[in-house]
């Protein structure tokens, strides 16, 4: 039986971009579940965005992680020792069990999942945080309505490639803004947006004006910045501008505001920042919702799944300010070993 859990803490906070001397790898004993806990074995960590915010010193919506606490992870794993009347050895379970190998929980904020109905890296992906994000922040904050244009940044990511189909699903046109011919065309062929604009080599003002003739009605905005500034620019008489994140932002020591906000003036239009913790009591809603359109092949579910065990998450966490992952990025972290598959609403593809 394994007796070490291997961890990943925060050494020191970074000023622009994590380095290697920010993370401390730490090896201490499995611990042993006291009455009311249970002991889970963790198989999947969530690799967010928001994890560069939560290094930081300072006031957010959520606390920061301390230097020498371990590192602030959603994950999926697998019970394996519990003394809690509510957890059973085998369950499989989705909670904030951090970047380690086992983590120790009283149940507070853990729920089970079915890895029959579903592969446990899509319990972080389309039916975890992701795509409640996508839903609450679309339907609650954006409001779309048939017909509307809804113009979605990140559109190849784990949250903008769900805000998409959703939006389809509503009877919206969407435009999808991705980096690259690859993510460009997974936006439109597996995603089924209407149309994708690459940042890397086209104009994204010129390109608006194409794909949005009669100007934008709901923007979802996962990246800020020169994006940011672009689309406010072409809003419409209105328009919802949802702010989820500002990745290209998140490790600039001079992060860039907008420029173009008096557009929400002209345009009679309103800009709200939408954090997913806010709709906790409504999880169940979405989950609900986001497994039926998923079980109708409406909805496709896109997990990168990245293999080599918790000593891999800082190089992990990097390929998303690098681009380099295609919908939801997950790590692997039971056995160490990965697959490297990408998998879809049938399984691996």
């Amino acid at each position: 039986m394994t007796t070490t859990n291997r961890q990943v803490r925060l050494a020191a906070r970074p000023a622009g971009e994590p380095r290697d001397t920010d993370w401390q790898h730490v090896e201490e004993p499995v611990g042993e579940p006291a009455d009311g806990e249970f002991l889970v074995q963790v198989m999947y960590l969530s690799i967010d965005p928001a994890m560069r915010g939560w290094m930081n010193a300072g006031r957010s919506y959520i606390r920061p992680v301390e230097i020498g606490e371990v590192m602030r992870a959603g994950a999926v794993g697998r019970v394996t020792a519990s003394r809690h009347p509510g957890f059973a050895v085998g369950d499989h379970v989705s909670g904030t069990f951090g970047v380690q190998e086992f983590c120790l929980s009283d149940g507070r904020g853990v729920t089970k999942v079915d890895p029959a109905a579903a592969p446990l890296p899509t319990y972080l992906g389309t039916l975890g945080m992701s795509g409640l994000t996508a839903y609450f922040g679309l339907i609650d904050i954006g409001r779309p309505e048939p017909g509307q244009t809804v113009v979605v940044s990140g559109a190849a990511g784990a949250v903008g490639s769900i805000v998409g189909q959703i939006a389809k699903i509503l009877g919206c046109r969407v435009v999808g803004i991705a980096g690259g011919e690859r993510k460009c065309r997974m936006v439109v062929e597996e995603f089924g947006f209407d149309a994708a604009i690459d940042y890397q080599s086209e104009d994204v003002r010129k390109a608006l004006r194409e794909h949005a003739p009669d100007g934008v009605d709901v923007y979802f905005d996962n990246v800020g910045g020169d994006i940011l500034d672009a689309v406010l620019l072409r809003l419409a008489r209105g328009a919802r501008v949802v702010i989820c994140g500002a990745v290209s932002q998140y490790n600039s020591t001079r992060p860039q505001g907008p420029a173009n906000y008096m557009s929400l003036l002209v345009n009679r239009a309103s800009m709200t920042g939408m954090v997913v913790f806010d709709y906790a009591d409504r999880y169940a809603e979405g989950v609900a919702r986001l497994a039926e359109w998923r079980a109708e092949g409406r909805l496709t579910s896109l997990e990168d799944v990245v293999p080599g065990g918790v000593a891999a998450f800082p190089e992990t966490l990097m390929r998303l300010f690098r681009g380099a992952n295609h919908g939801k990025l997950v790590l692997e972290v039971a056995g160490g070993k990965g697959t490297g598959t990408v998998i879809g609403e049938g399984g691996s593809r």
